[in-house]
């Protein structure tokens, strides 16, 4: 069984001059990486990631995730590689599809169909592990073309740095199976204006489909993946009155989507997160011990300081 991996963040509106407080804090508690998302009402990501690199020992960084349509994947290698030089080999490569469409409309880059957008990425993954190889690199593909290209620098981890990939729908959790070391599990988005979420997909029946896809598509690999997972529709809660506040995240969830879910599926869907510190325990070991999942991404790492004090490496 593989022993716990906590991933902590920062919210939108961090005071990004308390970030290195924030990254040591999380190292002392006992977090495995620090993860910076990728959109563009946030800090951009890789800056901040050898700030925090800098400031610890064992930290590991990452992204969560890296949207392939704003960069070049031959570009994006090389501030990859060079952010795992700068950090000693902590880095992890989380990379997607994008789903935003309003990001894309604020600048005018065209949000493909997700088709697309998946064949995009296929194709940028096999670039960026192209360019973290040795020796010049060629590949035309239909939306890259890179000819005898010797990137540098090189990455301190080889062949690379561990890929994260995450998705909710089969496709994505296809090609993540195929080519990631971690893969996130996440709710099924509804696209449109406004990017929707589809309420049965955090449910575990469904979290527990998408693991089969995952171990279909992998196959012998499968044992080599850590599966991670992360709030959603609301924070992280601690409490003492668990009862009343997964009966207010049920009633969010339904004026949000128009889909009612029973109190225990909001209750025990990985990701849902509400509960006293044992009860929070206790749910950690579960989904591990049922669903295999061992990497939880944290967004209150104060209120969860308890738990993962309690469960880290374990």
């Amino acid at each position: 069984m593989r022993p716990f991996r906590f991933l902590a963040t920062f919210d939108d509106d961090t005071d990004l001059a308390k970030l290195p407080e924030l990254a040591r804090r999380a190292e002392a508690i006992g977090c495995h990486s620090f993860v910076i998302p990728d959109h563009l009402m946030y800090p951009a990501p890789l800056l901040p990631l050898a700030t925090v690199a800098a400031v610890t020992e064992h930290l590991r960084v990452g992204t969560f995730v890296l949207n392939v349509c704003l960069r070049h994947p031959a570009v994006l290698a090389q501030e990859l590689a060079t952010l795992d030089a700068l950090s000693g080999g902590r880095l992890d490569v989380g990379i997607g599809a994008g789903w935003n469409k309003p990001e894309h409309d604020a600048i005018g880059i065209p949000f493909e169909p997700v088709g697309t957008r998946i064949r995009r990425l296929t194709e940028a993954i096999r670039i960026l592990k192209g360019c973290f190889a040795e020796g010049p690199f060629s590949f035309a593909g239909e939306h890259y073309t890179i000819t005898d290209f010797d990137a540098a620098p090189a990455p301190v981890q080889r062949p690379h740095p561990p890929f994260f990939i995450g998705g909710g729908g089969k496709r994505l959790l296809t090609l993540a199976a195929r080519e990631a070391q971690i893969i996130g599990l996440a709710p099924r988005i509804i696209p449109g204006d406004v990017p929707g979420l589809d309420a049965p997909s955090i449910t575990v029946a469904a979290t527990e489909e998408k693991i089969g896809w995952i171990r279909e598509a992998a196959g012998a690999r499968f044992d080599q993946i850590e599966l991670n997972t992360y709030p959603t529709g609301g924070p992280m809660v601690l409490t003492h009155d668990t009862r009343a506040e997964v009966r207010r995240r049920a009633d969010q969830i339904r004026q949000k989507t128009g889909v009612e879910l029973t109190f225990d599926e909001v209750r025990d869907s990985p990701h849902v997160f509400i509960g006293s510190t044992r009860e929070l325990t206790a749910k950690f070991l579960e989904l591990r011990e049922r669903l295999g999942i061992s990497s939880f991404l944290i967004d209150d790492l104060e209120a969860m300081t308890p738990v993962i004090e309690e469960l880290a490496g374990r």
